[in-house]
């Protein structure tokens, strides 16, 4: 009966049963109360009958249309701030979602329907409606307790007087009672001033979450994009394999961000059960290493495994275990420069397991050591760092340790002196003889395909090389002459012996940023007549306005349309 009553309501709102049935089966797996709608007239009687948390309303409906709904809705006092997500299946102009936002709405999704994405979107309302609910009765019971207090104080006052007029021997006593009660008056409003920072300080993180998660989804899908189309065009086949496993990657690396902030929700409304068994650890880190080897081959990482000749064993899931040290290896490979070094050792301390993830990258600072494992906190957010993640992964790591009767902890000399995590589990009494981890692979470059002389000279500055080699490509498909760098030091080089029409920069890149890079550009005689063109997760009026003070010509939010990106090349007109 508690579950229930804890529920909150989501309305959805189309007038085709079919998707009304697909909303509901995506959103199952929430746990929450569905009610369903087949007109916004319908819709309407809905909202004066109970109360919802979100609500999913179709745009194109016979009748009045998600636009006439939701501006009803609105109007009202008791759903001015009810969160309205858009759903359309055809083509939704600017000027459309200008007036969808306008009129209250919080996102839009298209038909078909990404389910982990319209999941995950829900679901951080219907957390945030949770957290208003609490904060409103909070509020409420501030407020019965404030008038408590006051009734009390009267009543207390009025004793006071009636014993003033029988004893005044009781005076002093009397005033020294009433100013204990001011100086807890005083404590309690200054407790109340601190929850209230705390409260905002909470809002803010919110915001920088929901920002930073927004550009770390368009990231991955960048290069899927480009790969998609390549699929389209019809490549040869070697083309065809090379997009598929870039496709591959980057939605493992979309379905890792994904699951951990789901795990991390569950985790902390304690719906996580562990499956634990005698588990030898060789396995598991073998496993961990052959998930991130990917972009460590890619980032030409130097991978080093060192275990003992006799097999570790702990009483743990091995499912949860493995994501534990595949986190841990993806963050070390993330926040290591290209060349650098990534160690993973494991032995026995007493009657404890002791593994330690190393690596050679950007370190921690020391006032930071303590706190990277707090939820949506990340040790670097400058734009260099634009790879930085959601700040949820490490909080997984913690959580998932600890529910195993371990403990972590990180360690680092400071900045630019790399970082150590060191994971100690439980000793397990089951020792047999150790299963060798597979070595690793060289890291293999994957070559842009030729492109014939036509067209324009287009240079593409990428540290994601994926990217940089699916957008090459799409080009050199297109008649252009192409030129990729994964290193924004050598764009400078590379400019003054390729000489091209237009330069493609990815703003968030370690060492030099694009911003900083079109900026060198512009002050260099070679790149006064270069059409610059920005590549960014980032798509606010402020980012578009340092995109144009800093030289560039466009900005592109990833993923970026492949059409116009051929209409930018065709039309570009050098400086």
């Amino acid at each position: 009966m508690e579950a229930d009553i804890d529920k909150v309501n989501i309305l959805l709102v189309d007038d085709k049963p079919e998707r009304l049935l697909s909303y509901e089966a995506v959103l199952a797996q929430l746990g929450e109360t569905l009610v369903k709608a087949h007109s916004g007239e319908e819709a309407l009687r809905r909202l004066m009958e109970t109360e919802f948390a979100v609500i999913l309303l179709d745009v194109s409906m016979p009748g009045m249309d998600g636009f006439e709904t939701a501006e009803l809705i609105h109007q009202h006092p008791r759903f001015e701030n009810t969160p309205i997500i858009f759903v359309t299946g055809v083509h939704i102009g600017d000027l459309d979602r200008l007036q969808g936002y306008r009129l209250g709405a919080i996102d839009y999704v298209q038909v078909p329907l990404v389910p982990d994405i319209l999941r995950s979107k829900v679901a951080v309302l219907v957390e945030l409606y949770r957290r208003r609910r609490a904060l409103a009765g909070e509020n409420a019971n501030l407020t019965r307790v404030n008038l408590e207090l006051q009734t009390e104080r009267a009543q207390e006052f009025e004793s006071l007087s009636r014993t003033l007029a029988l004893a005044n021997a009781e005076l002093a006593l009397a005033n020294a009672q009433l100013e204990a009660e001011v100086a807890e008056r005083r404590r309690a409003e200054a407790q109340l001033q601190q929850l209230a920072g705390k409260l905002r300080q909470a809002d803010r993180r919110k915001d920088e979450f929901l920002a930073t998660l927004a550009h770390e989804l368009r990231n991955p899908l960048a290069p899927i994009r480009s790969a998609v189309s390549l699929l389209q065009s019809e490549c040869s086949d070697a083309a065809a394999q090379l997009s598929l496993d870039v496709i591959d990657r980057q939605l493992r690396q979309l379905v890792r961000m994904v699951d951990d902030l789901l795990d991390v929700s569950r985790i902390t409304h304690g719906r996580i059960e562990l499956r634990r068994e005698p588990t030898e650890l060789g396995p598991l880190l073998s496993t961990a290493i052959e998930t991130t080897l990917p972009h460590i081959q890619a980032m030409r990482h130097v991978l080093s495994v060192d275990l003992p000749p006799t097999a570790l064993h702990v009483d743990g899931d091995p499912q949860r275990l493995t994501q534990v040290f595949g986190n841990l290896l993806n963050n070390a490979s993330k926040y290591t420069l290209p060349g650098g070094r990534i160690g993973l050792s494991a032995c026995i301390d007493g009657s404890e397991v002791l593994v330690r993830i190393s690596d050679s990258g950007v370190g921690i600072p020391p006032e930071r050591v303590d706190d990277v494992f707090d939820l949506f906190v990340q040790v670097d957010t400058s734009l260099e760092r634009a790879q930085g993640g959601l700040g949820i992964g490490l909080t997984l790591v913690r959580r998932l340790v600890q529910m195993h009767g371990g403990s972590v902890r990180a360690l680092s000399d400071g900045l630019g002196h790399g970082s150590c995590f060191e994971i100690r589990l439980p000793l397990s009494a089951a020792m047999t003889s150790a299963s060798p981890i597979p070595g690793t692979t060289a890291a293999t470059e994957i070559p842009v395909a030729p492109t014939p002389p036509a067209g324009r000279r287009i240079l593409i500055v990428d540290d994601n090389r994926d990217a940089a080699n699916m957008l090459a490509q799409l080009l050199g498909m297109s008649g252009h002459e192409v030129r990729a760098v994964y290193d924004p030091e050598l764009a400078l080089q590379t400019l003054v012996e390729f000489a091209p029409d237009l330069a493609f920069l990815d703003v968030g890149m370690p060492k030099l940023n694009g911003l900083e890079l079109a900026s060198m550009i512009r002050a260099d005689p070679h790149g006064a007549h270069v059409v610059l063109v920005a590549l960014t997760g980032w798509g606010q009026e402020d980012d578009r306005r340092r995109s144009r003070a800093a030289g560039f010509d466009h900005h592109l939010v990833k993923p970026a349309d492949p059409v116009e990106i051929e209409r930018i090349c065709r039309e570009a007109v050098p400086h």
